[in-house]
């Protein structure tokens, strides 16, 4: 019987493929930030940000873009070194969102893009309410496949079956229950669609630097990415997938009288 990864193993298998995941993991689209200002009710002008779990720097880098004073926490070796190539003038620094290396009520809002699921909640939390000034906000999102679309659904059900996962899952993600079993966090819901547009070969690595088929083994994942590749162009003859996605934000403003 073959033992699941843990969930630390996938955690830090990004680092190896970081170079991968820059080059081909998607983007995030301007609504999705105009969406983040409308529920905390400030502009990210100015903004004193933290995003958590940057990665390779792909949020921090839009968040810099509308004017955020941001700073990336990311946990990985691997992948800090290519934030620090392809974002160079960014601060970047070594930490958790179980444990940030930041100062106590220093912040106007503490990002995690694709990363909350990583962190230990009963840790994440109140070190979420620590660094964030007194109305200050936490805002959480993933990008997730939109499971309204044939070929995406098609695509998901094949993913199970290679794998042996529940591939719906990530949408749990989005519960506030899940996102702070604590209940002391007031979280906001909106949801943010949107796509591109991207050769088949961009979809395929985009897909294989998923933490399911990087602790998987490059035999059953080369294995189920040759066979999906003839999936795809079956649906996309030319070659161009369109990729859609829901943007699934939660959004916490720190009340005046909570603490750690």
């Amino acid at each position: 019987m073959t033992t699941a990864p843990s969930h630390t193993a996938r955690a830090q298998s990004f680092n190896a493929a970081a170079a991968q995941y820059a080059a081909n993991r998607p983007s995030y689209p301007p609504a999705l930030f105009d969406a983040i200002e409308d529920l905390t009710g400030r502009s990210l002008t100015g903004a004193r940000v933290a995003d958590v779990g940057a990665g390779t720097g792909i949020a921090t880098a839009l968040l810099h873009a509308r004017g955020a004073d941001v700073i990336a926490v990311e946990p990985g070796d691997g992948m800090a070194a290519q934030f620090r190539h392809t974002n160079p003038g960014l601060p970047i620094v070594q930490g958790t969102g179980d444990d940030l290396p930041l100062a106590d009520d220093s912040l106007d809002l503490l990002t995690y893009a694709q990363a909350w699921h990583w962190t230990d909640t009963a840790r994440s939390v109140p070190e979420a309410l620590r660094v964030l000034r007194p109305g200050g906000a936490l805002a959480l999102w993933w990008n997730t496949d939109a499971h309204d679309v044939p070929w995406i659904i098609d695509a998901s059900r094949r993913i199970a079956r290679h794998f042996a996962v529940n591939v719906s899952a990530e949408r749990r993600n989005i519960d506030p229950r899940l996102a702070d079993p604590s209940g002391r966090l007031d979280f906001a819901h909106r949801t943010v669609r949107w796509s591109r547009r991207v050769p088949v070969d961009t979809h395929l690595a985009n897909i294989g630097s998923h933490s399911i088929f990087l602790v998987a083994g490059e035999e059953s994942a080369t294995a189920f990415l040759t066979e999906e590749r003839r999936h795809l162009l079956a649906v996309f003859p030319d070659g161009i997938v369109e990729e859609t996605y829901d943007v699934e934000l939660l959004v916490a403003i720190k009340p005046p009288a909570v603490n750690a």
